[in-house]
């Protein structure tokens, strides 16, 4: 009367299409090999420790943001009690100066598009 042969049938194939990532990622047994990042140029320690920056630099840049335009603080005291000036040309790319070889290819790892350099400018786009 309904046809519960042919609906069960399209079931089956919307669940098989809709699937067909997740089945295709598991077939494939591994993700995109993590990318190799620049070392540090300069300096043995970051401002937080390594664990720490890897996982939460978007709120400490946040954070020193709106410190720095709203609060007009300028320094901040590192981990390990080093004050440094709060700002990512000066002190992130003071010791990670290949923004390529270290933001962007994590970046575009993770695929996240930060608006940090709608704003900043990376001084050696201009040399």
């Amino acid at each position: 009367m309904y046809d519960a042969g042919k609906v069960i049938i399209g079931i089956i194939v919307f669940l098989v299409i809709a699937s067909f990532p997740i089945w295709y990622a598991v077939a494939g047994g591994k993700s995109a090999d993590i990318p190799e990042l620049e070392k540090a140029a300069k300096g043995d320690n970051c401002v937080m420790e390594t664990e720490e920056m890897r996982a939460a630099h978007m709120d400490l840049l946040n954070d020193w943001r709106k410190l720095v335009v709203r609060d007009g603080l300028r320094y901040y005291t590192a981990f390990d009690g080093e004050k440094v000036e709060m700002s990512m040309t000066k002190t992130c790319l003071g010791c990670h100066p290949n923004k390529d070889a270290f933001c962007d290819r994590c970046h575009n790892y993770m695929a996240v598009n930060p608006y940090c350099w709608d704003c900043h400018v990376n001084p050696k786009e201009f040399e």
